[in-house]
């Protein structure tokens, strides 16, 4: 009875009223343990054997990797099976997105997709997997559907049951406790000329700080400060963070410093369709980290798993060697350094409330079953045409247990622009160890920093 009862809502909407879900059964959460992973993702491989079995992920860095180096290739010797371009993409069409068909046919034959072996690398630390056991045991979707309760650390339902319980394990997701890193963003120009934008970014996930309890985290998932070095015209803007749990009953505390003006000030439009700062209104705020913020503005439906081609194991992009000059042309990124690969996702369809005003009418988001980190989306307008494409290309770190992004960009099909972000121009790893102190995100400690 159960199964026949997941079947029938994974393909209806859930709303923001009624009773919160209940967690799954001590049965259930036993299938981390046997034919799932201990993310929720199917342990077996696929029926051809082109997914293979989940082993572990990758555990252990490649031989020839220093700690406190950038990532190195752990699969050098591979090379691509074949290529997907707008010339045979026919024969791949049910393994590919609405978004991969249109960038294809679009910005064919410079656009092609480089389809490698699926590896299945993401791994996380035996305490995150342990949380994962328990946030299925006692998690639960607030009654309003804006935030969750009884999890800690990472995602909340390793066996969801909606797709709302989906995105919240994208946004809940681990990466770390904290982390420190330097990258470049652009929104280069219709023939390929871009000026970079280089930001600082520091993260502190109180909600992923061992021995923690919900209780203690005041409502917050993570502190964000970031501080522009470049250009000149834009160094010195500092923004901090303070996000929030359940945005409605606590919005997100944002503030920013304008080295124009020398003062702090709150931000508070900084979500939702807001234009993501130095994007060239080519990205909305809450399409930072491919999805952020509160899901209140959507009703969202599960329309299942798929196997498809998306972006995994870009560690080509990663190169500590390739600089923003190799990786940015007209119209899109340089595919050579891409790496495709078969894998299956969740696909999440979010429909916009009504009375909601979003520049986006309608979304679709491919969501990673072995991390939980939505790897493409869709975005359509008002009238029900593919407007934007967004793809996160992701890599498994060594310092940390980590598959998170090193590189996403979102592509305007109508302008022929994008925004990228997570360009390196010679900078250090991310540091997953900094030692921040939670003090250090306050309004305080920025404008004294700012003064500095």
């Amino acid at each position: 009875m159960r199964s026949q009862f997941v079947a029938c809502i994974a393909v209806l909407s859930f709303g923001f009223s009624g009773q919160a879900l209940s967690a799954v059964s001590v049965a259930e959460a036993e299938r981390l343990k046997l034919d799932l992973t201990p993310v929720g993702a199917e342990r077996g491989a696929n029926a051809s054997g082109s997914i293979p079995e989940w082993t572990g992920g990758l555990t252990a860095p490649p031989a020839n990797w220093r700690e406190g180096d950038i990532e190195v290739d752990p699969f050098p010797q591979d090379e691509a099976l074949f290529v997907i371009t707008a010339g045979n993409m026919h024969l791949y069409k049910d393994k590919l997105s609405d978004a991969s068909l249109r960038m294809l046919s679009q910005y064919g034959p410079d656009f092609f997709m480089p389809v490698y072996q699926t590896r299945r690398t993401a791994a996380f630390p035996q305490h995150v997997y342990d949380k994962f056991y328990d946030n299925a045991l006692s998690a639960k979707v607030l009654d309003n559907g804006n935030g969750v309760r009884n999890t800690i650390m990472t995602s909340p339902f390793p066996i969801p049951e909606n797709g709302l319980e989906v995105m919240w394990n994208h946004i809940l997701r681990y990466r770390g406790e904290e982390v420190s890193f330097r990258s470049a963003s652009a929104t280069p120009q219709v023939d390929g000329s871009y000026n970079p934008v280089v930001n600082q970014y520091d993260y502190y996930f109180a909600y992923s700080k061992r021995d923690t309890e919900l209780a203690d985290i005041d409502n917050k998932i993570f502190y964000l400060k970031t501080d522009t070095i470049s250009p000149s015209t834009l160094a010195g803007t500092i923004t901090l963070v303070h996000e929030t749990l359940d945005q409605v009953r606590s919005p997100r505390l944002a503030w920013r410093y304008d080295s124009g003006s020398r003062r702090l000030r709150r931000s508070p439009n900084l979500a939702y369709e807001t234009d993501l700062p130095n994007s060239s209104s080519l990205r909305s705020v809450d399409q930072k980290d491919m999805y952020n913020g509160a899901p209140n503005q959507y009703d969202w439906i599960l329309k299942g798993k798929r196997e498809l081609f998306v972006p995994y194991n870009a560690y080509k992009l990663h190169n500590q060697s390739v600089r923003p000059d190799d990786v940015i042309r007209a119209g899109h990124i340089n595919q050579k350094l891409t790496r495709y690969e078969l894998h299956r996702v969740w696909v999440v369809e979010a429909k916009r409330r009504t009375g909601i005003k979003h520049i986006y009418d309608r979304r679709v988001f491919y969501v990673d079953e072995d991390s939980w980190q939505i790897l493409m989306s869709e975005e359509y307008n008002e009238d029900g045409e593919l407007w934007r494409v967004s793809e996160a290309h992701n890599i498994s770190y060594y310092n940390e247990p980590v598959f998170w992004t090193t590189m996403e960009m979102t592509y305007d099909l109508k302008s022929k622009r994008y925004y990228i972000d997570g360009l390196n121009d010679d900078f250090p790893a991310y540091d997953f160890n900094p030692g921040f102190r939670g003090s250090e995100f306050t309004a305080s400690s920025a404008r004294r920093a700012a003064r500095r």
